[in-house]
């Protein structure tokens, strides 16, 4: 049986992750409402603008998103959906979920034009323990990327890009601060992502 993902639709770059979850076999619920939280195995929060998602998402359903993550439930984050999950954001500060013990810099890579691509990025040692799942290296692709400027005890570092984290994992959530989804030739964040559900 599928698993369902819900995918917050509510800015940014959703579709993107829709269409690689179900390439893999996922179910994908988009989640606008607090309501279709209901009965997803894992969540997925996408890039875009963090400060735009937070102005549309309603109270009830941040305190669903937040209650499910919470409680356990496996979580991918990109991009802006890694500073919602942040437990602190800086440049300038903001609001946020506060379920991920790092620190984050928004930004910090510069604007549009400062974009790149990160190719053949190898795992760090901490990756051991999916070693059934990942393989190879990576293409990272970041877009007015933010930074991991601390990452707290409980969190391990997955992936690094010039000497910073940019792919981290606390318990079931994985959070990276560039877009998997856009890797056409690499699934491996998503199929780590799924392993978990």
């Amino acid at each position: 049986m599928a698993k369902r993902v819900g995918v917050l639709a509510l800015q940014g770059d959703f579709a993107a992750h829709r269409e690689k979850l179900r390439a893999l076999g996922a179910k994908v619920i988009e989640i606008r409402n607090p309501s279709d939280i209901d009965g997803v195995d894992g969540i997925v929060l996408p890039g875009g603008e963090s400060g735009v998602m937070l102005r549309l998402m309603s109270s009830e359903l941040r305190a669903q998103l937040y209650n499910r993550i919470s409680e356990g439930a496996p979580t991918l984050s990109t991009c802006a959906g890694t500073i919602l999950l942040a437990k602190n954001v800086r440049n300038p500060a903001q609001d946020s979920l506060g379920l991920l013990d790092i620190d984050i810099e928004r930004n910090a890579y510069g604007r549009q034009l400062d974009s790149f691509i990160a190719r053949d990025v190898p795992w760090t040692a901490e990756s051991g323990r999916f070693e059934n799942i990942i393989r190879g290296t990576v293409e990272a692709v970041f877009i007015r990327a933010p930074k991991i400027v601390r990452v707290g005890p409980s969190v391990k570092t997955l992936i690094n890009v010039l000497e910073h984290p940019v792919l981290v994992t606390e318990g079931d959530i994985f959070a990276a601060t560039f877009h998997p989804e856009l890797s056409h030739s690499d699934s491996q964040i998503h199929d780590l992502f799924l392993s978990r559900l």
